[in-house]
């Protein structure tokens, strides 16, 4: 239990080092990764049940090669790549928006040493470090965030990539 006290007070120290920025950015870093998580999930569990519906549908239809045919499968298609690559365009926002976070936790950390520079006219060394601090910390806060949300994300629109593919692999006309 001591150790997850100390833990608690090292967060709320960082946490008030870098200024209140730093929760939005935690949340939105932890938003990002449950969307991350929850793409993994259907990926590992639903996906092969969208799949063998879709094909299913397919192989049921006694003719596969007119017009009215290409029109179904690319119908089928699109409607699995729908949920296949569902939530993808938001994860891509989460993270361009985590280091514009970090850049709004510098601003307004600079405007911390600006006000500081303002009333005791550049004295007070310790105060400026304070707002270089609340400048400094969001930045790498926000960077930190949207690089391991990169990872995620490249690893999820791969994932989502191969499966569009092998799946319109699988609706094959020739039979």
């Amino acid at each position: 239990m001591l150790a997850l006290m100390e833990t608690w007070a090292a967060i709320t120290a960082f946490v008030a080092s870098g200024g209140p920025i730093l929760f939005w950015i935690a949340a939105l870093a932890f938003a990002m990764w449950t969307v991350i998580f929850e793409r993994l999930w259907f990926y590992k569990g639903s996906l092969s049940k969208v799949k063998s519906q879709t094909v299913g549908v397919w192989e049921a239809r006694a003719e596969r090669k007119s017009w009215n045919a290409r029109k179904i499968r690319i119908a089928l298609i699109s409607r699995a790549a729908n949920k296949i690559n569902q939530n993808l365009d938001i994860l891509g926002t989460m993270v361009t928006l985590c280091p514009l976070l970090g850049l709004l936790g510098t601003v307004t950390g600079m405007i911390e040493v600006f006000n500081v520079l303002a009333v005791t006219g550049g004295g007070d060394a310790k105060s400026m470090a304070s707002g270089v601090s609340r400048a400094t910390i969001p930045t790498m806060a926000g960077m930190v965030a949207a690089i391991s949300g990169v990872f995620g994300t490249t690893l999820v629109n791969r994932i989502a990539e191969r499966e569009n593919q092998l799946l319109e692999d699988h609706l094959t006309m020739d039979h």
